[in-house]
């Protein structure tokens, strides 16, 4: 009796309903139910966003200078959940929400290749497109070796250029490698998730955007995605390399007032694709900064994701 009240409220009520005849199990046994419901609904809804992880490759892939441990984490630096020491790349799979448009995309979180902010720049889009009935695969593509904390590390490291390429640098092309698996694997497996291998598109941002670009210029025909969208992208990288002749469409966002000094690589992007006479779409706002994602700043950036749906609805992306 005394472990029993401990377990579930014992009141006037529960006395008297024992007085009648009815075992304190039977209500315990009521409780647990309630329990195993709330959990069954919790699981019904990860599911219903098909939280599916998927490896990208089998075991370390090629050029991987060493296996470390992933760390996850919440930045007080950047506000937000980060993901660091990625060495074995992945896909985290949302499924659409309502009508399948038969849309698929791969998402590139931003980090500066130090880390990957993964809420903002990854699963809040996901789970925008999701339920616009695109299918969305968030890609942790492999970043830079870092310690605890690896977006302090960025803050103290990025003012020194010479220093922070010599980080990053040789990690560049094994991301830029990643985003073009990511592409290869989700269209030949479009089949299995509902969507036609031609409607795979890829969006980035910041050094998820020099993923998106490298993409969008080094495709061959298995990985060549429909439609590209760097958001605040580095593209120093790319600035002799052509556009392709049958270069997908763009969209293009950023804000003025960057932070890192990225705005006018945003504007190189877009005067390529218009100078190569594919279809391109640029948006700069006045405020934003740098890094804005999807989370509302009260700046004139917070709608550059309603223009982005505008431009994939204009596009067709969003008819089934």
């Amino acid at each position: 009796m005394t472990i029993l009240r401990h377990c579930i409220p014992f009141t006037r009520k529960t006395e008297r309903n024992m007085r009648k005849g009815k075992s304190l199990l039977h209500y315990a046994a009521m409780k647990r139910s309630l329990v195993y419901l709330i959990c069954l609904l919790v699981l019904l809804t990860a599911a219903a966003l098909g939280q599916d992880v998927i490896q990208l490759y089998s075991g370390l892939p090629p050029g991987s200078p060493a296996d470390y441990p992933e760390k996850n984490y919440f930045s007080k630096i950047w506000n937000t959940e980060v993901v660091s020491n990625v060495t074995r790349p992945s896909l985290l799979l949302f499924k659409p929400q309502g009508t399948n448009t038969g849309t698929a995309a791969v998402i590139c979180p931003g980090g500066g290749f130090m880390a990957l902010s993964i809420d903002s720049e990854g699963i809040g889009v996901a789970k925008w497109l999701a339920q616009r009935g695109v299918t969305a695969f968030v890609l942790k593509y492999r970043v830079a070796h870092t310690g605890d904390d690896a977006t302090q590390e960025f803050t103290t490291i990025f003012s020194d250029k010479e220093k922070f390429h010599a980080l990053v640098d040789p990690v560049i092309p094994l991301s830029i490698a990643d985003g073009l698996a990511a592409v290869s694997y989700v269209r030949q497996h479009a089949s299995e998730y509902g969507f036609s291998p031609d409607r795979v598109g890829i969006i980035g941002f910041s050094a998820g955007g020099t993923v998106t670009l490298g993409v969008s210029l080094r495709y061959s025909p298995e990985n060549r995605p429909a439609f590209v969208a760097p958001i605040y992208p580095a593209a120093g990288t790319f600035k002799d390399v052509a556009v392709p002749a049958d270069a997908p469409a763009i969209f293009i966002a950023a804000a003025t007032d960057d932070n890192l000094g990225l705005a006018p690589d945003s504007i190189a992007v877009y005067e390529k694709w218009t100078a190569a006479h594919i279809p391109a779409e640029l948006h700069m706002y006045a405020r934003g900064g740098h890094g804005f994602g999807v989370r509302k700043h009260g700046v004139p950036a917070d709608s550059w994701i309603d223009r982005f749906g505008d431009w994939l609805e204009s596009q067709g992306w969003l008819k089934k």
